[in-house]
């Protein structure tokens, strides 16, 4: 099994540390790059995307490249729910339109366990899809995703 060197942070994650990972795991996911993408995670990782579940590199790329030719303009947002040890929990929210044109919004949360290397081993995420106007978009062209307020009152 290869092993990217030098990926921080490592567990056992601070909050300081999670945050990092969290957003780093955004700003890989908001290329678009599956192959880039996949290098976050260990060869054998385990995922569970919605209801779907599958392991490995390849398995990881090849869901990505299918999720990301169906879903376009896709913007995500991801920020801390929870840590411990080598676990991070994440809420997200992203948007993206479909072949017809209609804009979606996906709510969702993840928990992600670490190997001691920093790769993920373990991906679970659960989400729902709300259709949006594009007047009710929130991550727009030339908007930091980052600087979004993310309030009770948009769901």
């Amino acid at each position: 099994m290869s092993q990217v060197p030098d990926r921080p942070p490592y567990p056992p994650f601070t909050e300081e540390t999670a945050k990092i990972k969290v957003k780093a795991a955004q700003d890989a996911w908001n290329t678009r790059t599956p192959h880039k993408v996949k290098l976050a995670y260990t060869e054998d990782s385990i995922w569970r995307n919605r209801d779907q579940f599958f392991t490995g590199h390849d398995a990881i790329a090849d869901f990505l490249t299918k999720k990301w030719a169906k879903e376009n303009g896709y913007r995500l947002r991801k920020e801390l729910f929870a840590f411990k040890d080598n676990k991070i929990a994440v809420q997200f929210w992203y948007e993206w339109y479909d072949e017809a044109g209609q804009w979606w919004r996906t709510y969702g949360l993840e928990d992600w366990t670490f190997a001691d290397n920093g790769l993920m081993r373990k991906r679970q995420m659960s989400g729902n899809d709300v259709k949006i106007s594009d007047d009710e978009r929130w991550f727009k062209d030339g908007v930091d995703v980052n600087t979004v307020p993310i309030e009770e009152k948009h769901w």
